[in-house]
């Protein structure tokens, strides 16, 4: 199976499934010197663990993280740094009946039209468990890029029928659904639990900022920076739609409303989301990633097994009735290994390069 690494100058390499031994990730790139410790990298696995609540899957795991190697006195030495995280509470059983069928909405059928062979244990590479390297190497990447004041925070804006304005990103920790608008925390239980009782699921949207952004970021024509996001965003689990700044929303607007005005203080606005042609202006970093309903819920459902047959299948197992729930740790790590990896890649190219702006400020306050 190819496909499994991203990036360039800052690359990492995922392996592992959702019921074997363990997952792990390879950042081959990593400059040297960076102060990484376990216990980072470990917080950042307990933001996207499973278990925060009653609506997400209730698969425990430790995940401790063993560093293999690129680390010497917790500092990085430039070598590749290998991590592992190890799986303590897989259960191949509850998958049993899928040994056959196929679950409508997986990647069970694609997976066998393609190799021939798979994984039927939890979805194999499929499953959302193979984001815990995502999240690790994401954890790497954050340190570098916390060095160089750029922040990058995300949060639930959306749930089923319900929306969350970004009212106090200051709280989204303080609940274990990364809702920004805590007073609404209870309307949102009150629908997972409608949801939960109909074995039914629903989908979600998860935005995510980042903040003191350097310009210059990104790589014409074919690796712009927004292109490079929508890729990582687009490979995580269940991820079905990515925008950049006013997204889908430009459609019914006119350009005299989208483009951005330049005064000598920087912009006025910021529609396009911090990237114009590709590359980062410096502005704050604007991008929305939609969810689907998670496709393993307990409500039957036709399909057919390996043989051609016709079957009713009926999923069972540790399932989410709404996957967008742990999904803000993940996509706030794709973003991360982007900026790294495309800063890393603009230094090696740009170092010599003295930048020169039409205003006194690129960071405009403007999101």
């Amino acid at each position: 199976m190819s496909g499994n690494s991203f990036g360039q100058a800052f690359r990492i390499t995922s392996f592992g499934e959702s019921h074997g031994p363990a997952i792990g990730v390879v950042i081959d790139g990593c400059p040297p010197g960076l102060a990484v410790d376990a216990a980072t990298i470990e917080a950042a696995l307990v933001r996207r663990a499973t278990g925060r609540s009653r609506f997400v899957s209730q698969r425990r795991e430790a995940d401790r993280v063993e560093v293999l190697s690129g680390l010497f006195e917790g500092r990085t030495t430039g070598t590749p740094l290998a991590m592992l995280v190890r799986n303590e509470d897989a259960r191949r059983k509850d998958y049993e009946p899928l040994r056959e069928a196929f679950r409508p909405g997986h990647a069970d059928m694609t997976y066998q039209v393609k190799y021939g062979h798979r994984d039927w244990s939890g979805g194999g590479r499929a499953s959302a468990r193979e984001t815990v390297a995502r999240v690790v190497a994401g954890a790497v990447a954050r340190t570098w890029l916390t060095a160089r004041g750029v922040t990058v925070q995300g949060w639930l804006a959306g749930a089923g029928d319900l929306d969350f304005a970004a009212k106090d990103l200051g709280a989204v920790e303080s609940n274990p659904y990364f809702c920004p608008d805590p007073e609404r925390v209870p309307e949102l239980e009150t629908l997972l639990n409608t949801v939960w009782k109909a074995q039914d699921s629903i989908g979600a949207r998860v935005n995510v900022i980042a903040r003191g952004m350097p310009a210059g970021l990104g790589e014409p024509v074919f690796d712009k920076l927004d292109a490079e996001i929508a890729r990582a965003m687009m490979g995580i689990p269940a991820a079905k739609g990515v925008e950049i700044g006013d997204g889908f929303g430009v459609v019914g607007q006119h350009g005299s409303e989208h483009r951005d005005a330049l005064t000598p203080q920087g912009f006025a606005s910021n529609h396009a989301g911090g990237i114009l042609g590709g590359i980062s202006t410096g502005q704050p970093l604007r991008v929305s990633v939609a969810f689907k309903p998670t496709s393993s819920i307990p409500q039957p459902i036709a399909s057919v097994n390996s043989r051609s047959e016709s079957v009713e299948l009926k999923v069972g197992g540790r399932h989410d009735p709404c996957v967008g729930l742990r999904a803000v740790p993940i996509v706030e790590a794709m973003l991360c290994l982007v900026l790294a990896d495309h800063w890393l890649r603009d230094r090696a190219q740009n170092a010599d390069v003295a930048r020169e702006f039409p205003f006194t400020g690129m960071n405009s306050n403007s999101e």
